[in-house]
C-alpha cells in the first residue's frame, strides 16, 4: 500500500494537484487496491485527528499575529530595529532579519512573516537603492526564523505527530532561531560592506528613543510571557494561545487604539481559512500515517538504516539529506506531519530524543521554504519585489551556507537545544 500511496502521490504532485487532496486521492487508491473492506478507515482518521485539543492553538496563535501586527505596532517595531541597526553595513536588510525574528515572538508562521514584513520592507528597500533580488533573498530566508521563535506552528503539528511536548519544542528553538537571526545579520553586514549598500543616518532624540520603545514594549514581552507560561507549567500551549489573543485584543484596543471592527472580522477570517488549509492536511496526513504504519514502514525503514548506515553520524546525515529533498517539493506542514512518524523510531535508535529532531526538522524544512522548485517564501518575497526566482536563489548563496551550519549544529551538538 505505501508503494502504491507514494506512487499516485507524486503523479498527482507533478500535475499541480494541491497537497491535501493529492494525500488523500492517493490514500483511498492504495486503500481500494489492496484493502477495500477497511476503506471506511479514511473518514475514521480524519475526523478522530481532527478532535486534537492542542490544534485549538493554531488559529489563536494566528489571530494574535494578524492583531499585532496589522495596525500601529508593525510599523513602529519596525522603526525600533531600524534605529538600532539601520546605521550600520547592510542596516536595512538587517532590518528584515530583526523584524522577522521580534515577529516570530507574535505570529508563528513564516508565509504570514514574508507576506507582511516584505510588503512593507522590500519597498523601502527598493527606494534607497537595494537590489530588489537582494532585498527578497534576505526576507525569505529571514522570515523562517519565525517558526522556531515561539509560538511555532509547525512545532505544534510536529509534537500532535510524534508525542513530544510543545513546551518544550517551543524553549528548544529559541537559541537555533537566535542563532539563524545573527547568522543572517552577519550575511547582510558583509555583503552590504563590500557591495557598498546604502544605510540609515537619520539620529534619534533619547526621549523620542525611548517613547518608541515603550510603545513597541508589549510585542517584545509577548515571546517572554509564552515562554514562561509554559516553561512554568502555568498554562497549556493552547491556554497560551487563548490569552495571547486576549492579550492582543486588550492592547490593540487600549493602547494602540486601532481596532476596528473590520481588522477584527479580517483577522478572524484570515485565521480560518488559513488553519482550514492546514487542518486538511492534518486530516489527511493521518490517513496517511495509519497506510505506513499498516504497512509497517517506520520499522522496517528503521532496521534498513541501521543495517546499512550502521554510524550514527551516518543515520543523521542520511535525515537530513531526505528532509532537504522532501522540503523543496512538499509544504511545510505536509512534510512534518508525513516524515515525523518515520524518523521518530530511527532518531530513537540513535539515542537522538524526539524534541532534537523536531528542531532539526523544522531547521531542515525550513530552507525548504526559500528553496525551488516550490518555496514559499520565496515566490513572495520575489513577487513583491518584482523579479524573477533565478535573481532572488543567486542571492540566496550566503543565506544556505549560514542555514546548512545552524542545522549541523542543532543535528549534531545537543548542546545547542535548549532543554
Amino acid at each position: 500500500m505505501s508503494l502504491v500511496l507514494i506512487g499516485v502521490f507524486f503523479v498527482l504532485a507533478i500535475f499541480a494537484i494541491p497537497i491535501a487532496h493529492a494525500l488523500l486521492a492517493a490514500s483511498a487508491v492504495s486503500i481500494g487496491i489492496f484493502n477495500p473492506k477497511v476503506i471506511n478507515v479514511i473518514v475514521e482518521r480524519m475526523v478522530s485527528q481532527s478532535q486534537s485539543f492542542p490544534l485549538i492553538a493554531i488559529p489563536f496563535f494566528m489571530i494574535t499575529g494578524s492583531l499585532m501586527m496589522g495596525g500601529k505596532l508593525g510599523q513602529s517595531l519596525i522603526s525600533l530595529v531600524t534605529l538600532f541597526v539601520g546605521r550600520f553595513h547592510g542596516g536595512p536588510a538587517q532590518v528584515g532579519v530583526l523584524s522577522s525574528t521580534v515577529f516570530g515572538g507574535v505570529s508563528g508562521s513564516a508565509v504570514a512573516d514574508a507576506s507582511a514584513i516584505g510588503s512593507l520592507l522590500i519597498p523601502w528597500q527598493k527606494k534607497i537603492g537595494y537590489p530588489p533580488a537582494f532585498s527578497a533573498a534576505t526576507l525569505a530566508s529571514a522570515a523562517t526564523i519565525d517558526i522556531l521563535i515561539p509560538p511555532s506552528i509547525p512545532f505544534i503539528l510536529y509534537a500532535l505527530a510524534s508525542g513530544a511536548s510543545i513546551g518544550a519544542l517551543f524553549y528548544a528553538g529559541i537559541l537555533p532561531g537566535l542563532l539563524l537571526c545573527a547568522g543572517f545579520m552577519m550575511v547582510c553586514y558583509f555583503v552590504g560592506r563590500a557591495r557598498g549598500f546604502p544605510r540609515v543616518t537619520e539620529v534619534m532624540s533619547r526621549s523620542e528613543f525611548w517613547k518608541l520603545f515603550i510603545y513597541s514594549a508589549p510585542a517584545l514581552v509577548m515571546p517572554v510571557l509564552i515562554v514562561v507560561l509554559l516553561r512554568f507549567g502555568i498554562a497549556t500551549p493552547t491556554e497560551v494561545s487563548i490569552l495571547t489573543t486576549l492579550y492582543a485584543l486588550l492592547a490593540s484596543l487600549l493602547i494602540y487604539k486601532d481596532l476596528t471592527t473590520s481588522r477584527l472580522v479580517h483577522s478572524m477570517m484570515e485565521a480560518a481559512v488559513s488553519t482550514g488549509v492546514v487542518l486538511l492536511i492534518i486530516m489527511t496526513s493521518s490517513v496517511v500515517g495509519w497506510i505506513i504504519t499498516f504497512d509497517q514502514m517506520p520499522a522496517v525503514f528503521t532496521r534498513f538504516a541501521n543495517e546499512i548506515l550502521q554510524e550514527k553520524w551516518l543515520i543523521i546525515l542520511a535525515m537530513n539529506l531526505l528532509m532537504l529533498v522532501v522540503g523543496m517539493f512538499m509544504d511545510l506542514p505536509a512534510a512534518v506531519l508525513l516524515l515525523a512518524p518515520i524518523f521518530v523510531p530511527l532518531a530513537q535508535s540513535v539515542g537522538m530524543d524526539t524534541v532534537q529532531l523536531g528542531v532539526m526538522m523544522v531547521v531542515n524544512l525550513a530552507i525548504g521554504l526559500y528553496t525551488p522548485p516550490v518555496g514559499t517564501t520565496l515566490f513572495i518575497t520575489s513577487s513583491v519585489a518584482g523579479v524573477k526566482i533565478g535573481a532572488t536563489v543567486k542571492e540566496l548563496v550566503p543565506f544556505y551556507a549560514v542555514a546548512l551550519l545552524i542545522l549541523g549544529l542543532v543535528s549534531y551538538i545537543p548542546a545547542f537545544i535548549l532543554r
